[in-house]
């Protein structure tokens, strides 16, 4: 076929040196035993790309779905690939076989900035398990592959994931990379996957990969957390210049997952000096056609763990119940000292304060002052006490609204019934009766 496709969308913003974020939550994400029905695949893939605005297909690729898995995820793909169309670019992804390609192909035909992503074994242990031959064959017949797609319908980006790269030679997938772009591939996918690289392992994989594939070759990465690496093994691609980073919402994905989307985005946007520090440039801003709205983060973030049941926990970063949370009394009296950043401003999450067994009376007072009560002195040390004593007894440390407000009732009303009398007014004067004077 020649050279890539003209119009890729993502070739052409990661030669720009733009970021693209290839959106696994409904593929990979069912590998950890999630499964997005059609309709919440369709909101997801439009919400992501309303973050960019209508740069959305420029930054976002969303992984809709494997479509030999079965009839009705096959009609799943192509419901995002119609219903997003415009949104972000839409990917199937498929075996390195004849007839996935031609499934994969037929899920997402027609739509705007369609792909399909097929994944070649590249390491010799992959290759013999996953289709049965040594790496150099398997990796050619991947070529074939992509000119077949090509052939199939030209309209349809074509990208080819290297399983295993973690554990493949370098310089065989370099050939390989280089191969399938002149066969019309768009990019080629490093991935690290079963999560076992070290960040100056990832490092090197992309660093020799792109230098021995040379111009042209556009490469991405799909990189997995089991060790709890996939966040900075991404920045350590993005480092060596690559453009094009694999990432979930809350980290879906097989076993431990890949790195949060939310983090990622988060991390690269909200403070355009560090994120440039972070990719080996000189500003974050040039990675963007338009920078993504941070604020829509926690909304997202939390419809997904709805419809999945990956909960958001409180040490979650960036989107979980303990951000922008106080519930002790130095942070109170001076929260900017304890946040890395400001989360109302960049996220839209107001400050709240949360009654544990470290409140302070200060904490206290004000949870009270939101449940419409106004304590004073020897009521804030009473309630404090009594929060402390709860919270041991029950061996939970957050003490909900309803609990401190029935305390907090009985607190006031008894304080009311305790007040003394108000002394009597004294009787009004009455004229003495005429001769008595």
């Amino acid at each position: 076929m020649g050279a890539p496709m003209t119009g890729d969308l993502v070739r052409e913003s990661a030669a720009a040196g733009r970021l693209v974020v290839w959106e696994e939550s409904a593929r990979d994400g069912a590998q950890a035993k999630t499964l997005m029905d059609a309709g919440f695949r369709v909101r997801l893939a439009r919400a992501q790309g309303r973050m960019f605005g209508a740069d959305g297909p420029r930054h976002v690729v969303f992984a809709a779905g494997f479509p030999a898995v079965c009839g009705e995820e096959f009609e799943a793909v192509r419901r995002v690939a119609v219903e997003a169309e415009g949104a972000v670019g839409v990917a199937a992804v498929c075996r390195a076989t004849p007839d996935d390609v031609r499934q994969a192909v037929a899920s997402v035909r027609g739509s705007a900035h369609a792909r399909v992503m097929v994944v070649v074994p590249a390491s010799e242990a992959m290759a013999h398990v996953m289709v049965g031959r040594g790496a150099r064959e398997a990796l050619a017949r991947g070529v074939d592959l992509v000119k077949q797609a090509r052939d199939l319908d030209d309209a349809v980006a074509v990208d080819v994931c290297l399983a295993d790269a973690s554990r493949a030679d370098h310089a065989l997938m370099a050939d390989h990379a280089g191969a399938a772009t002149a066969a019309g591939a768009g990019i080629l996918i490093l991935a690290d996957t079963v999560g076992r690289q070290l960040p100056r392992e990832a490092a090197g994989m992309f660093t020799r990969v792109a230098a021995l594939a040379g111009d042209g070759v556009m490469l991405g990465a799909h990189l997995h957390n089991d060790l709890g690496l996939g966040l900075a093994n991404n920045l350590e691609a993005l480092k060596a210049g690559t453009r094009v980073v694999s990432t979930s919402w809350l980290g879906i994905a097989e076993r431990a997952g890949l790195a949060a989307t939310e983090q990622l985005l988060f991390l690269l946007a909200h403070d355009p000096g560090r994120a440039g520090e972070l990719t080996g440039r000189r500003t974050g801003d040039g990675l963007w056609w338009t920078p993504p709205d941070l604020t829509r983060l926690p909304g997202i973030a939390r419809e997904v763990s709805e419809r999945t049941g990956v909960p958001l926990a409180v040490t979650t970063p960036i989107v979980g119940t303990g951000v922008a949370t106080i519930s002790t009394g130095t942070p109170f009296v001076r929260p900017d000292l304890f946040q890395p950043y400001d989360p109302e401003a960049l996220l839209g999450l107001a400050p709240g304060v949360v009654l544990t067994h470290l409140a302070s009376a200060r904490v206290v007072t004000a949870v009270a002052a939101r449940l419409g009560h106004r304590l004073d002195r020897r009521q804030a040390r009473a309630a404090m006490g009594w929060a402390k004593t709860r919270a041991y007894r029950t061996g939970r440390a957050v003490i909900d609204d309803q609990a401190f407000g029935a305390y907090l009732d009985g607190l006031t009303s008894a304080a009311v019934h305790a007040a003394p009398a108000a002394p009597a007014a004294p009787a009004p004067a009455v004229p003495a009766p005429d001769g008595a004077r």
